[in-house]
């Protein structure tokens, strides 16, 4: 049993403000223009509504909870359900899990989502190159416990050349608000290049160092998208709503481009305790 290596430590009061929401967006992915793309470019991220219909949304949440009830070592359950997790069934369970990773191998209907020909489409028109997948998993909040993802990019994870651009994709299944963990994100942060990450609640900007003031909320329907660029800096706050918060995640690279073969480089750029900076 794989359970979340990081205590659920409450964030620093302030961290997460909600006053600005984003509530534009593109009316599914047909919708998206060329003014899109270049928001995108701009700001770091685009919206889009609708992106997967009822019945997608329906078979895709149908499938995670197939892959739950199966278990395995792709689920990582909440740390704060530790002491619990023992005695449960795998039915008893299921609003501990934080994580699964990976998730279309075994499962059509997940798959399908990340093959969605209107969201590739899209990716591929932001990349300038047809897209290949990077990464898949599914995010989930569970009611009360789901802990945050603190402020962070997404390259500072992934092992790929400096400069790569890497587009990520995160689809609502459940309605996400910002007291069940919806995204945060600061726009227009990626034109500031990597930030240096450290090992606090998570592997992490430093609290410190986030622009809180600048940021802004992104609530979605389910069947919602959200695009966002690799070094856009986001993050979730924690859910202490009785409402599950499920969500996939999908990151998408250049296919041209090939993952380097160990962490030196990402390191060196992302940092890590001990650079000339502190936290």
């Amino acid at each position: 049993m794989r359970i979340e290596h990081y205590a659920a430590k409450a964030p620093p009061a302030g961290l997460y403000d909600y006053g600005a929401q984003v509530t534009s967006g593109s009316a599914g992915f047909a919708d998206v223009r060329d003014a899109d793309i270049e928001q995108f470019h701009r700001l770091g991220f685009l919206v889009v509504h609708d992106a997967f219909a009822a019945a997608q949304v329906s078979a895709a949440r149908a499938g995670l909870h197939a892959a739950l009830m199966r278990g395995g070592d792709n689920i990582i359950y909440e740390a704060a359900a530790r002491d619990q997790l023992p005695a449960w069934s795998q039915a008893q369970r299921l609003d501990s899990v934080r994580k699964l990773m990976p998730i279309i191998g075994n499962d059509a209907r997940l798959q399908a989502c990340a093959e969605n020909p209107g969201l590739l489409d899209v990716v591929g028109r932001i990349l300038g190159e047809q897209p290949a997948l990077s990464q898949d998993m599914a995010l989930l909040k569970p009611p009360l416990i789901g802990r945050e993802k603190p402020w962070h990019q997404d390259m500072a994870y992934f092992d790929y050349p400096a400069g790569t651009t890497i587009v990520g994709a995160w689809i609502a299944l459940d309605e996400a608000l910002p007291e069940n963990g919806c995204m945060m994100l600061i726009p227009g942060s990626h034109l500031e290049g990597p930030v240096l990450h450290w090992q606090r609640r998570d592997w992490q900007i430093c609290d410190t160092d986030v622009p809180v003031g600048h940021s802004v909320a992104v609530p979605l329907r389910p069947g919602g998208c959200l695009l966002f660029h690799c070094l856009l800096q986001h993050g979730t706050p924690p859910s202490r709503s009785r409402r599950r918060r499920w969500a996939l995640q999908f990151h998408y690279r250049r296919r041209s481009v090939q993952s380097l073969r160990d962490s030196a480089q990402r390191l060196q750029i992302f940092g890590a305790d001990g650079k000339d900076a502190s936290c």
